[in-house]
């Protein structure tokens, strides 16, 4: 099958990879489309170090065998943590932070970038028919927007910035902005701003906002630099959520978070049934955010198109 095969740094069109082979519990799916994410391309920058395989777990697949045939030909989204079953963790909080765990293109599982890619059935979710591949591509991510809301009480009075105006952090300031609470997007450049000004979003740029400002900040840019903002914009006692994960290390002064008592959340994965119901709803725009589509052979160009500045969401087509 063909396949976009990433190791120590490099990123290879492939042909003749072979393709995956699914487990009893598992279906084996042919990928329709799948997005390009951050943290795809902060793995090719090394931030998973040796890793080497297919990436890519931002998709919408068909369902072409599995044990159970009433799968067979559903159109279907993937959650991406593929824990044991069998560890205490497993049972009591699900896959996500099973210590044995598996996650598509990431972590010992190869991804979405490919013809097949295979998944366990208890992580597939059928797409509305109403819903088209173009749109049910962004149900990951808009999945790990609303894990936010799962970790972090946001009330519609509280005052909330979301830092990064990128791929995710449109979908974050949407999913704030959905109970009505009053949200800033926050970016470095006017030109990335236009859109979530357009939804009718408030929009500053970077550093024009004073010291201790908002309730609950949202750090979604994917560098350092994001997090240093992040809290000198929160006001003590409030809430810092991060969102980015990128390789290399921080390295900034923390004492803030211990005079002004500010509570930090890590957030990742987060739940697709809601996601796919938003998405059937148009309740959240997602067509404006794609900037491109490529075959997979072209998988280099688009790579190299979805690292360009102010680019949103390009996708691949195999």
């Amino acid at each position: 099958m063909q396949a976009l095969y990433l190791a120590d740094g490099q990123l290879q069109y492939m042909s003749d990879y072979a393709q995956p082979q699914p487990q009893a519990n598992e279906a084996l799916l042919r990928v329709r489309l799948a997005g390009i994410c951050t943290t795809d391309l902060e793995l090719l920058r090394g931030y998973v170090p040796g890793f080497h395989g297919v990436p890519g777990h931002e998709f919408v697949g068909e369902v072409v065998s599995s044990a159970d045939k009433v799968w067979h030909g559903r159109r279907v989204v993937g959650s991406i943590n593929i824990g044991c079953g069998d560890c205490a963790v497993c049972h009591s909080d699900g896959p996500e932070h099973c210590p044995n765990r598996r996650a598509l293109g990431i972590h010992n599982k190869d991804g979405a970038f490919a013809d097949y890619l295979t998944l366990p059935l208890s992580n597939l979710y059928v797409v509305p028919d109403g819903v088209a591949d173009e749109t049910a591509v962004f149900t990951e991510p808009l999945a790990a927007a609303l894990r936010i809301r799962e970790q972090a009480l946001v009330r519609p009075t509280a005052r909330t910035a979301v830092i990064g105006p990128g791929r995710l952090g449109l979908l974050i300031g949407q999913v704030m902005a959905l109970g009505g609470t009053n949200v800033t997007m926050i970016g470095r450049h006017a030109a990335s701003l236009q859109l979530p000004a357009h939804w009718g979003l408030n929009t500053a740029v970077v550093g024009t906002l004073p010291d201790n400002n908002f309730d609950l900040v949202v750090d979604a840019t994917g560098n350092e630099a994001g997090f240093a903002e992040a809290l000198r914009l929160v006001r003590p006692l409030g809430t810092i959520v991060l969102k980015s994960t990128y390789a290399g290390a921080a390295n900034m002064d923390l004492s803030k978070l211990v005079v002004d008592e500010i509570t930090v959340i890590g957030s990742r994965c987060g739940p697709f049934a809601p996601a796919l119901r938003l998405l059937a709803q148009n309740a959240i725009d997602v067509a404006s955010m794609i900037d491109g589509e490529y075959p997979l052979h072209d998988g280099a160009a688009a790579f190299a198109h979805a690292a360009q500045s102010g680019v949103r969401k390009v996708l691949l087509r195999p």
